[in-house]
């Protein structure tokens, strides 16, 4: 589990979520991301295209990667204080609260990361 709680306030630490969850991915990882804070509007189409930090991978791509083989949540209570919607999120991004969050991060050999 990655929990992303910066965006454009903080690129670097935002990227490194990013790409630390794309890597894990890859490598066969099983990843559940989580967008909160200002990172929940990463869940919006085109948002993550706007997003640039020299160096560093695009985060749409990265964003992709962990959509296509992990899962990826944007908080509940994050998603209602920008008035965001489920529908509002690209396909496949799920709003989610703590209940959710917690079962997920109490598995057997779960690991969470927090950026």
């Amino acid at each position: 589990m990655i929990k992303v709680t910066a965006g454009k306030d903080d690129p670097e630490r935002c990227n490194q979520a990013f790409t630390v969850a794309a890597t894990a991915v890859a490598s066969g990882v099983s990843v559940s991301l989580w967008l909160t804070g200002e990172a929940a509007w990463f869940g919006l189409p085109g948002r993550a295209d706007d997003f640039s930090l020299p160096h560093a991978a695009p985060l749409a791509d990265l964003l992709a990667s962990v959509l296509a083989l992990g899962t990826v949540t944007v908080c509940t209570q994050c998603a209602a204080r920008r008035d965001i919607a489920q529908a509002d999120l690209i396909p496949g991004i799920r709003i989610a609260g703590a209940a959710t969050f917690v079962a997920e991060v109490v598995v057997d050999d779960a690991q969470a990361l927090v950026y």
